[in-house]
């Protein structure tokens, strides 16, 4: 999203400068207005809001205005308006669309599992322009320890359980437990830092079962992507604004 302003920002910043506009953008103040409930959020520097995830920023000697929204919620969907205090009005109008993000176990629900094989689950969650924190497992209430799955070393040559977690196009966690055993059935859920939690029910059983069965050492459903964002920021640039009205005008 950024990437994208920050883009349309510069273009719109040099159509500005090669036109004749005679006005002093750095006299100008900024409004933010949140538009459903037509709250004036910010005028000039100053902000009108008891919600203190809301704050204007503006750099020194900057035709820059931006409204800066932390820890953003579904509630806060919605228009947001940049009004300038010119006559007539200048207004710039931002649609805000929040996801919440919510991590997802690939495959079915329900998976069954023969005794001796071996079980893999893979929790994603997309990637977001910060540090999603880390995912943790937990089996029932009751989070999952190598020591708790290890505990008859006589049996097993090596540890059953192997936590793998890492981020490419987004935060990934597999858990894969060998030589299954009846006790290793219940509820398995992915519970990251910051999103929701996902999981899922194993069984493990002594024969075939034709319809949730785990072949292999893949699941082979497809990811749900989903993003969060912990800052969002609005920009309003007086330069966009002025340009855009001299042009309805033309």
């Amino acid at each position: 999203m950024d990437s994208i302003l920050s883009t349309l920002l510069r273009d719109l910043k040099k159509s500005s400068e090669t036109s004749n506009v005679g006005l002093n953008f750095l006299s100008l103040q900024v409004s933010w207005i949140r538009k459903r409930d037509l709250h004036i959020l910010t005028a000039g520097i100053l902000t009108y809001t008891s919600d203190q995830r809301f704050q204007v920023i503006r750099p020194e000697k900057s035709e820059n205005w931006t409204l800066q929204i932390k820890f953003p919620q579904e509630r806060d969907a919605g228009i947001y308006e940049c009004q300038v205090n010119t006559e007539p009005k200048m207004s710039l109008a931002f649609q805000l669309n929040v996801v919440e993000a919510k991590a997802h176990i690939l495959g079915p629900l329900d998976l069954y599992v023969k005794t001796g094989s071996s079980l893999l689950l893979t929790c994603i969650l997309s990637q977001g322009p910060h540090d999603l924190g880390t995912i943790f497992w937990y089996k029932g209430h009751n989070i999952i320890e190598y020591k708790e799955l290890d505990e008859d070393n006589t049996l097993f040559d090596e540890p059953r359980l192997r936590l793998k977690t890492e981020w490419t196009e987004q935060l990934t966690s597999r858990l894969t437990i060998d030589k299954l055993l009846p006790g290793d059935s219940g509820n398995y859920s992915c519970v990251p830092t910051m999103a929701e939690a996902s999981s899922v029910n194993v069984h493990v059983i002594n024969g075939e079962h034709p319809a949730a069965m785990q072949h292999g050492n893949a699941n082979t459903a497809s990811p749900c992507a989903l993003s969060v964002n912990l800052l969002i920021s609005l920009y309003c640039t007086l330069a966009t604004l002025y340009t855009s009205t001299v042009d309805g005008f033309r």
